[in-house]
C-alpha cells in the first residue's frame, strides 16, 4: 500500500491540500479505500472528478466551423461561395462559431483517462468506472500525450473545476508515462520531480489551514540586502530567491525549503554531510531577510524521509539565526504527519496548537 516509501493514502491527502475541491462529499469516500498502487488512486479520483463534472455540464468553447448552406449563416466565405457557383450550386459557403466540448481540456480527460483504462496493472473496478464516464466523450478527441501544451491552459469562472482535474492528468502523463518502441505509451511509478511539486504544495497549503494565527503563509520571494549605491545596477544579474513556505507570526519570520530526494545526505570520501548547496541556499534566504540583523528569521531543510539509515534532523545558530535540517516521515498515519509539521511551527513561535481538526 505504498508507493517508493509513501502510504497511498498520504499522497491523497497531500492532494486534498493542495487542491481543496477534493474535500467535497463525492470524494470523501476515496479516503477511506486502500491503493495497491498510485495510478490506482489517480484512476478513482479521475473517475469521480469527470462523473462530477458530467453532471453539471462539461466545459464547452466556441470552435470554427465551416459548412455549406442555403441561407447565410455566419459570415460569408467568399472562395467557397464563387467556388461553389463555377460548380452551379446554389449554395453558401459559411463560417460560424458554435460552442463544443472538443477542446484542450476535455481532450486531456479523454487521454488521461483512456491511457489508464488500457493499464493493465490498474485495477478492473477503476478501470470500469472510468469506462462509464467516456461514454459521454465521443465527441472529444484524444490528444498525443507527449504533446499536450499545459501552458496553454487558461482557467476562468466556467472551468475552474477543471484545475484539480488537469493536475491529475499532468501527474499521469508527466509524471507516470514512458513511451515504448513501438509508440504505445506504459505506467511507470510516480517521478521524484512531480512528488516533490506536490510535496511543496502540501506544506504550504496545510499551515495556510491549521495555523490560522500567522500573520502571513506564503510562497514568498526574498529581496536581497543590496547597499543603495550597487542595488539598481546588480540587482537584475541577481537570482531570484523564491521560498518554498514563507511563515510570519508578529516579528518573527520561519523560512521552510522543502526538498524530495532520493538521498537526504550526500556522502564524499566514505563521509556523510548535509547537502552543500540546500545549506546554503537556506542560509541565504535568512541571512537576506534578516538584513538588521535581529535574529528574528530562521530557517528549515524540510526532506521527506527516504529509506535510508541516516536521515537528517539536527538544529544550528548560525551568524545568530536558527537554521534546522529536518525529515518529514511521509511513510506513517497522517496524523503523525500533521503532528511533526505543527510542532516545526509550534517550537520556533512558540504558539500551542490545539488538536487538529478533521480536515477530510
Amino acid at each position: 500500500m505504498n508507493d517508493k516509501g509513501i502510504y497511498i493514502k498520504n499522497i491523497y491527502y497531500m492532494l486534498a491540500y493542495a487542491f481543496q475541491v477534493l474535500c467535497q462529499k463525492n470524494y470523501r469516500e476515496i479516503a477511506s479505500e486502500e491503493f495497491q498502487d498510485v495510478q490506482d488512486l489517480f484512476a478513482a479520483i479521475l473517475a469521480r472528478g469527470i462523473a462530477q463534472q458530467l453532471k453539471q455540464g462539461l466545459y464547452r468553447t466556441y470552435r470554427t466551423k465551416r459548412e455549406e448552406f442555403s441561407v447565410l449563416r455566419g459570415k460569408l466565405c467568399i472562395n467557397g461561395t464563387i467556388h461553389n457557383q463555377m460548380q452551379r450550386k446554389k449554395v453558401l459557403s459559411c463560417e460560424y462559431d458554435e460552442l463544443s466540448v472538443n477542446n484542450l481540456f476535455n481532450q486531456i480527460l479523454k487521454t488521461t483517462a483512456w491511457i489508464l483504462i488500457r493499464e493493465p496493472a490498474v485495477l478492473p473496478k477503476y478501470r470500469a468506472d472510468l469506462k462509464k464516464v467516456m461514454l459521454f466523450f465521443d465527441e472529444v478527441e484524444e490528444a498525443d500525450a507527449m504533446r499536450i501544451r499545459w501552458d496553454m491552459l487558461r482557467y476562468q469562472r466556467n472551468n475552474r473545476n477543471y484545475e484539480m482535474l488537469m493536475n491529475i492528468c499532468y501527474f499521469v502523463l508527466n509524471g507516470m508515462l514512458q513511451t515504448t518502441e513501438n509508440g504505445s505509451y506504459k505506467m511507470t511509478a510516480f517521478s521524484d520531480e512531480h512528488m516533490y511539486k506536490l510535496y511543496e504544495r502540501f506544506v504550504l497549503a496545510y499551515y495556510k489551514k491549521h495555523h490560522t494565527y500567522l500573520n502571513e503563509v506564503k510562497a514568498a520571494r526574498v529581496k536581497w540586502n543590496l547597499s543603495t549605491e550597487t542595488a539598481e545596477s546588480m540587482i537584475c544579474f541577481l537570482p531570484v530567491m523564491q521560498t518554498d513556505v514563507f511563515l510570519r507570526y508578529q516579528e518573527k519570520v520561519l523560512i521552510i525549503d522543502t526538498k524530495y530526494y532520493g538521498k537526504t545526505m550526500q556522502s564524499k570520501f566514505n563521509k556523510l554531510s548535509f547537502h552543500s548547496q540546500n545549506m546554503y541556499q537556506i542560509f541565504s534566504y535568512v541571512k537576506n531577510q534578516d538584513a538588521a540583523g535581529t535574529g528574528n528569521v530562521a530557517g528549515v531543510l524540510l526532506y521527506a524521509k527516504t529509506q535510508e539509515a541516516v536521515t537528517p534532523d539536527s538544529s544550528f545558530v548560525i551568524g545568530g539565526n536558527p537554521i534546522s535540517v529536518k525529515t518529514l516521515d511521509l511513510n506513517q498515519e497522517f496524523s503523525f504527519i500533521a503532528a511533526q509539521l505543527d510542532k516545526i511551527a509550534e517550537d520556533y513561535f512558540g504558539v500551542q496548537q490545539s488538536a487538529i481538526q478533521n480536515f477530510l
